[in-house]
């Protein structure tokens, strides 16, 4: 298996070198990420879509995630990251149809892993519902959204639960409708500051 190197950073954003992805987060070098949230309006309600990571993952099993995140690899930049749209949720999407919303900093620790990302953030929305999902059942279970100002009264602890709706996938293939009220637990842990700058990003590029 080839060796994945990443872009390693200071606390500043200034590049350092390359470093091995195991050692990147063996050590907690600052490194890049591609996150893209999308969004929907429909019905006058606007909606923020989350993947429902596979339980076959080693870190966060069936917890619901941004919809579609990645690493940037040493020898690549932001445009490359759309590749996670086409290889998670297999949507075909141009880089040009994103918007940026910044780099917003992302750290957290699980296990031997201490993560800090400068998580490249992008947007893609849309005024209808989102179609054609294929899955890489590697990764990703299934595709659910929920209402965006409830997952933000849910994220700042404005509210206990919110109604989420969608589909997983079976280890077969087979999808199954999935309608749950589900809490803050379901989903992969992000700090505050992130959901803030994330949430404050997209109100300033769609209204709301």
């Amino acid at each position: 298996m080839e060796t994945e190197l990443l872009k390693v950073f200071d606390e500043n954003g200034r590049c350092l070198g390359t470093a091995e992805r195991k050692e990147v987060h063996r050590q907690g070098f600052w490194h890049e990420t591609f996150h893209c949230w999308m969004t929907e309006r429909h019905l006058d309600r606007m909606y923020l879509y989350f993947q429902l990571r596979s339980p076959l993952k080693k870190d966060y099993p069936s917890l619901f995630d941004i919809t579609a995140a990645g690493h940037l690899l040493a020898d690549e930049t932001a445009a490359d990251g759309v590749r996670e749209l086409e290889e998670e949720l297999g949507l075909s999407i141009l880089f040009s149809e994103l918007v940026s919303l910044g780099t917003i900093p992302w750290t957290g620790s699980h296990g031997d892993i201490i993560d800090r990302e400068l998580a490249r953030v992008y947007l893609y929305h849309r005024e209808s519902p989102i179609e054609g999902f294929s899955l890489q059942k590697e990764e990703v279970a299934g595709v659910v959204k929920a209402d965006f100002r409830e997952f933000e009264e849910l994220a700042a602890g404005k509210r206990k639960t919110l109604q989420v709706t969608g589909f997983r996938e079976t280890e077969n293939g087979e999808r199954i409708p999935l309608a749950d009220s589900v809490d803050l637990s379901a989903f992969v842990p992000h700090q505050s500051s992130y959901y803030e700058e994330l949430f404050k990003q997209i109100r300033s590029n769609v209204k709301i």
